[in-house]
């Protein structure tokens, strides 16, 4: 069985590594992967670092795109891709998420008939104002295969209008859609194993510091919500003197500059608490994850993570696909709102923390996956030289 996955973010890339290292370790007689990186993030601390930290094999093709208009970069990837797929004649594609590269991924495998596994499937945060909305909703509405990692996802699907059957002749008309749990929790029990000694130079005890990430569009290309988020980290900083760690996305740095007061900046700059980073690797925001006393973040990921190391988490966003967390109580939507943000930290600072219910699977999603997918394999077959589809 050949799969190409592609993938082109760095979140993308860490959901791959769980798939790629159970492939290696169980079914490297029975499963080929060939890794495509479309190149959306191409900065080397934002790509390259993770496939040689996670050891992942490098990926057999890359195409380079790099940053452009979402219609643009997406059109590049299709395009792209559509070579690698009717070159390498995969049995599945396989996308991870909700980025461009997942859109385009599920729109150049659909129109030659090469069956999609869609991964992380059926999460809906109701707004279609995300470009992430749009992808996953797009990506779902043509896979074969629908992994999902939780049962709210799956419900999220039967309102629009999947059948959950047993089936055994799966197809893009009738899907096989699987609650699997969560890749990334996979990935959290493996890599939170590994440690990495003298990451944290001052050396911090645990919960004596905030990790915070800021990168999503409408918070970073909006002055307002990018200036209100700051001055909250800021007063939060000051007022419980404890330090903030900001892993900084090149993007986001490059809106700071561009959205912010040079008066805020030099207060940014100048803090005591506030500790700007250049982008961390994936073990390394495991170890700040792990360390850190509260998490404050626009990142689906980051989320997930902070739960998944029993941290609260202030959601810098005014929804969330991971509708579960917000049930626990172990996350709040805050937005880019400054009191709700001001209020949502002294709340959590007041209480012990102890409300993590198990809700994310077994941490063997991988291997689920690749158990279904060879079940399948060859009732699912459908691409060969002749079923190449010309636009007329």
């Amino acid at each position: 069985m050949k799969l190409v996955s592609i993938v082109g973010a760095r979140p993308q890339i860490i959901k791959a590594a769980a798939l790629s290292r159970v492939i290696r370790q169980k079914y490297s007689n029975n499963i080929t992967e060939i890794i495509v990186h479309t190149g959306q993030h191409y900065d080397e601390d934002m790509s390259k670092i993770f496939f040689e930290e996670l050891q992942i094999p490098l990926p057999s093709y890359n195409l380079h795109i790099g940053s452009d208009t979402h219609g643009r970069q997406t059109s590049k990837m299709i395009s792209g891709l559509e070579d690698v797929l009717l070159k390498e004649k995969p049995d599945y594609v396989v996308l991870f998420g909700d980025t461009n590269s997942t859109l385009a991924g599920a729109i150049s495998a659909s129109k030659i008939h090469v069956p999609i596994v869609h991964i992380e499937a059926g999460l809906r945060s109701f707004n279609k104002k995300m470009p992430e909305e749009i992808n996953r909703i797009m990506c779902d509405h043509v896979s074969t295969f629908l992994f999902t990692p939780n049962k709210i996802a799956i419900k999220n699907l039967e309102r629009e209008g999947f059948e959950v059957s047993q089936q055994l002749n799966y197809n893009i008309d009738k899907p096989g859609i699987f609650n699997v749990g969560d890749i990334m929790y996979d990935n959290f029990l493996y890599y939170s194993q590994k440690t990495l000694p003298g990451f944290h130079e001052n050396n911090k005890m645990p919960g004596e510091y905030i990790l915070a990430t800021i990168h999503r569009d409408h918070n970073t290309d909006h002055p307002e919500n990018l200036r209100n988020i700051f001055k909250a980290l800021i007063d939060i900083s000051n007022k419980y003197r404890i330090d903030i760690k900001i892993p900084l996305h090149p993007r986001t740095v490059k809106c700071m500059s561009e959205n912010l007061a040079p008066s805020l900046l030099k207060k940014i700059d100048n803090s005591i608490y506030i500790e700007k980073l250049t982008p961390v690797s994936f073990l390394e925001m495991i170890e700040l994850e792990k360390n850190a006393k509260l998490i404050i973040t626009d990142s689906g990921g980051v989320q997930k993570e902070a739960y998944f190391f029993n941290k609260p988490c202030i959601i810098l966003r005014e929804e969330t696909e991971w509708i579960e967390i917000l049930e626990t109580g172990m996350a709040v939507l805050c937005g880019a709102n400054y009191r709700k943000i001001i209020d949502a930290f002294s709340a959590y600072d007041e209480v012990k923390i102890k409300n993590f219910p198990k809700i994310f699977g077994e941490g063997n999603t991988a291997e689920l996956i690749c158990e279904m997918l060879m079940k399948n394999i060859k009732k699912t077959k459908t691409i060969n030289n002749n079923n190449v589809v010309n636009s007329s």
